[in-house]
């Protein structure tokens, strides 16, 4: 028992109160209690709150890599049918250098990376990632084998292309003199023989030292003179082609050079048999007479 004496002031009555202890002891158990419920009420909602703002923060990063994973995908599909276009455009230029028919059964492997899933909220952002990363690793390794298939495409493309430039340059497609011509290719009446007989060259009639240029790049094969065409000279074309340039009054390059396209190779004359200065311009293609203005483009 305890006992609890109250002094007032004055002459007034000292009083006792009697409280068990029993009583003292379940009042501080009591308070004891309250103050740890409340610091455990306290500690909670603190928690609590942190969680929210925490899961708020995950749900706002969660939306914004879902957004990401969308744009990835949208990317990846960009970039396929950007291959399937320029694999098109190169079928199409194949086609037109005959290096392939236009009839394509060959696809493009790359795989769309886009997915409506990726952005469904019941998707979790692990489910999405690893979807995604695997339509990645599959576009990547097919757009790696198709490049592969696409580089050594353009390197044919490329070989067969030069070849073309190297046999255009070698190609006799320009006129070897100024002038007007006096006799083509093909039947003739004689002017020696008043008789019909097979003219393989072209005729261009101009003023004596006339300039005469290779009409294509090559080699001088040979440079000389013979009774029937005088000075003549011979360049060797490739592929072929030859040309033979004839009644020269001088010779401007030697037998071995190598002369380009425009290069001036000679003067014009009335060497040999001949009724007047002029150039007799012969093509041979593959040791054959060819008519030149088969080749001349203008």
């Amino acid at each position: 028992m305890i006992t609890i004496v109250f002094l007032p002031d004055g002459a007034r009555k000292v009083r006792q109160l009697k409280v068990p202890k029993f009583l003292i002891r379940f009042f501080a158990l009591v308070c004891l209690s309250a103050v740890a419920l409340l610091a455990w009420a306290s500690y909670d909602y603190y928690s609590i709150k942190l969680e929210v703002l925490e899961r708020i923060h995950l749900q706002k990063e969660n939306q914004q890599q879902r957004v990401q994973l969308a744009a990835l995908s949208k990317k990846i599909d960009q970039i396929n049918t950007k291959m399937v276009e320029l694999k098109k455009f190169d079928h199409k230029l194949k086609v037109m250098v005959n290096l392939e028919s236009s009839e394509d059964n060959t696809q493009f492997l790359g795989v769309g990376g886009s997915d409506p899933t990726l952005l469904d909220p019941e998707y979790t952002i692990e489910k999405a990632h690893r979807k995604l990363v695997r339509l990645m690793h599959q576009s990547l390794d097919n757009l790696d084998t198709d490049i592969s298939v696409q580089t050594q495409d353009k390197a044919e493309l490329y070989r067969f292309l030069e070849d073309q430039k190297s046999m255009f340059a070698c190609t006799p497609s320009i006129w070897p003199a100024k002038g007007w011509i006096s006799s083509r290719f093909g039947y003739r009446i004689s002017p020696f023989t008043n008789e019909k007989e097979f003219h393989n060259g072209l005729d261009v009639n101009a003023r004596t030292g006339t300039s005469i240029i290779a009409p294509a790049d090559g080699v001088v094969a040979s440079t000389g003179k013979t009774y029937g065409y005088g000075m003549i000279l011979t360049i060797n074309h490739g592929y072929g082609l030859k040309t033979r340039y004839a009644h020269l009054s001088k010779f401007l390059v030697k037998k071995g050079q190598v002369v380009k396209r425009g290069q001036k190779i000679a003067l014009m004359g009335n060497t040999g048999r001949s009724t007047g200065t002029h150039l007799h311009y012969e093509v041979h293609l593959k040791g054959v007479p060819v008519n030149p203005l088969r080749y001349i483009l203008n």
